[in-house]
């Protein structure tokens, strides 16, 4: 893997991105902006499950107003996704927006950029210069997507850091994931900032989540890529969740199970696919690193995942438990489920 980037650090809230500190996992609520109250609901719900940032639509000034009230009920930073009115940015600061997302050349005038970023710059605010394929400026329409990405976010890198800002993170995100990759790429050794990596509109989680973790994970294991958001059609919980698993299984993070299961074959004489759903939801509930192996043979199971922490090894009418691969226990298979989720919570 190559881990040679190291990326300037950026603060949001209490949050380093950047500068080696481990990739960060956002995502970014479904609610209006403009409820607080469910808005506030869906962010306690994502700081359950290890959301790191939070990002929120800003449409209207509505929407900016409500940043005051829904900052004093959530724990983790908000990030303010601004489009096209620099007063929106404007606002959300004055609300106490812990960061922006916004395209400047979709604010327009230079004078408009100036204030936003003097007022970020006031309050140690970063922002994110967030471009998406599907929404660049009409420029040479000989260079691919990539490319044209890559120099609009650098000619937008120049303005801010022309008004003296260089609290800066970058992101350049498509569906394609060759073009999002090839764009990271291109930007990676050209800018000091740190990346914000994701495949955007990637889909609903059974077909997204493949999609991200190809491109998320191609990025990360070139080194690329400081926090990370899994775009899904779904509840922002399965990108968080979505996040871990990509990182976990690059060994960047370590954050909650880890669930190592067999295919099955036509050897096994349990149920190991309904044994592992069910430890697979269970383990949604615990917090802390432990790796959990659900295997279907008795004989092979145990050598195949000798470094799980707890494991069962599934066999007709009994199962083997096993701890860093040495046999604790046999039991009977309608304890087979009870007998693991002992071992594990047990520790």
């Amino acid at each position: 893997m190559n881990t040679g980037r190291t990326s300037r650090a950026v603060r949001i809230g209490d949050v380093t991105i950047g500068g080696g500190a481990p990739v960060a996992v956002q995502s970014m609520t479904k609610t209006d902006t403009r409820d607080a109250k469910a808005t506030v609901a869906q962010i306690r719900e994502l700081e359950e499950c290890g959301c790191e940032i939070v990002r929120v639509a800003v449409p209207d000034a509505e929407a900016a107003r409500a940043i005051a009230e829904i900052r004093k009920g959530i724990r983790i930073p908000l990030v303010a996704d601004i489009h096209f009115d620099y007063r929106l940015a404007l606002m959300a600061l004055e609300s106490g927006a812990d960061g922006l997302r916004l395209n400047p050349g979709n604010i327009g005038e230079e004078e408009k950029v100036k204030a936003v970023a003097l007022a970020a710059k006031e309050r140690g605010v970063p922002i994110r210069i967030g471009l998406n394929a599907g929404s660049l400026p009409k420029t040479d329409p000989t260079l691919g997507v990539a490319e044209r990405m890559v120099n609009s976010a650098l000619e937008q890198i120049r303005l801010l850091e022309s008004l003296d800002f260089d609290l800066i993170k970058v992101s350049l995100k498509a569906f394609d994931v060759p073009t999002t990759i090839e764009a990271y790429r291109m930007i990676a050794d050209r800018v000091p900032y740190p990346l914000h990596i994701g495949i955007t509109e990637s889909g609903t989680p059974r077909k997204g989540i493949i999609r991200s973790a190809v491109g998320i994970g191609t990025l990360l294991y070139l080194g690329i890529g400081d926090t990370i958001r899994v775009s899904l059609t779904g509840h922002p919980r399965e990108e968080v969740l979505a996040g871990y698993e990509i990182l976990k299984s690059l060994n960047l993070r370590q954050y909650g199970p880890v669930l190592v299961s067999c295919p099955t074959c036509g050897r096994a004489e349990a149920d190991v696919v309904k044994l592992a759903e069910a430890v697979e939801a269970a383990l949604e509930k615990i917090d802390r690193p432990v790796k959990v192996a659900v295997m279907g043979c008795v004989v092979n199971g145990p050598g195949e995942a000798m470094d799980a922490d707890v494991g069962i090894a599934c066999g007709k009418g009994k199962g083997v438990i096993f701890k860093k691969g040495k046999k604790v226990a046999v039991v009977v298979e309608k304890d087979f489920f009870t007998a693991l989720m002992r071992e594990v919570e047990g520790g």
